[in-house]
């Protein structure tokens, strides 16, 4: 999937804009989720929906595309890099896009952490974050992936984090625009879970390659004073400039609805854009197993693409 042009992103802000309305619109009495059946999506499944089995060794890694066909029927697939650190290369990589391939399973992305801060406060430590990331964006053209998903972490004042993640983000991006890959950041914690400041770092980067991809979840920038930003109001800003989305979930209720995220008003959000590519499974709960968790998730984002 490619990168929206930069001069896409003005049209996309306002479709944001007209997305709010949209979803207070849904909120009034008798009114519907206005998605109805006229937006399409594609189900993916992120790995870390099923770490707790991976990491105890319940099942391989290497078994991710053909678990996400076989038990979920879910037919595109977003790694992690954590699962695959230790024994990285080209071969394993190789095998990874057969099994995918065998099972029919699109790679879309991998999920990379734990290699630096791309914010970080020299122009030295951003390169080398930035030379981290490089084995993984490979990784990433080899297994036909769109993406990788990336961290912005940084230090300094507000503006100094929103230079310096912009300058680690297009340095990255530079390495990845000849690879067809995007760059792309999650609300993950700290100033990246401040829609404005992420957008603002969208802005600041002005990259064609570089963009977001919104998480319906993580959106605490502050564990320890509890500071948040709103998860809708999150969601919208990030959207114009979105490749890929993550439907957090956390646990269900009986008539099989997330207890703590609206997911038709963020859908509503998501599509309110005109967005059209994958929405991605991600059960971050232990009120369910994780295999129910997953399903439980999945059959929601069918019932609402219709």
């Amino acid at each position: 999937m490619d990168r929206i042009p930069l001069g896409r992103r003005h049209f996309l802000k306002g479709a944001a804009t007209l997305g709010a309305a949209v979803a207070a619109a849904s909120t009034l009495p008798g009114c519907g989720s206005l998605i109805g059946k006229r937006n399409t999506f594609d189900i993916s499944l992120a790995q870390w929906s099923l770490h707790r089995r991976f990491f105890s060794g319940d099942a391989s890694p290497m078994d991710f595309a053909a678990i996400t066909r076989q038990e979920f029927e879910i037919g595109g697939v977003e790694y992690v890099n954590q699962f695959y650190k230790d024994n990285l290369s080209d071969a394993l990589v190789q095998d990874l896009r057969q099994r995918a391939d065998n099972e029919g399973v699109r790679s879309l992305l991998i999920m990379i952490d734990g290699e630096g801060a791309l914010g970080a406060p020299t122009e030295a430590d951003r390169k080398q974050t930035v030379d981290n990331h490089k084995k993984w964006a490979d990784a990433a053209h080899a297994l036909g992936c769109h993406s990788i998903r990336v961290n912005a972490q940084s230090q300094g004042s507000y503006d100094e984090q929103r230079e310096r993640a912009a300058d680690g983000l297009v340095k990255l991006a530079e390495y990845c625009e000849p690879l067809g890959l995007n760059v792309l950041v999650e609300n993950h914690g700290g100033l990246s879970s401040n829609a404005r400041w992420l957008s603002q770092v969208m802005e600041t980067a002005n990259h064609p390659r570089v963009g977001t991809l919104p998480d319906f979840g993580n959106f605490t920038i502050n564990r320890e004073t509890g500071e948040s930003y709103d998860k809708y109001q999150g969601v919208r800003e990030l959207m114009p400039y979105a490749q890929a989305v993550s439907a957090k979930s956390y646990a269900f209720d009986a008539q099989g609805n997330e207890t703590s995220i609206d997911f038709h008003r963020m859908m509503d959000i998501v599509m309110a854009v005109g967005y059209s590519g994958w929405v991605g499974v991600e059960y971050e709960g232990d009120r369910h197993s994780e295999a129910e968790g997953i399903i439980l998730t999945r059959d929601l984002l069918r019932s609402i693409k219709g």
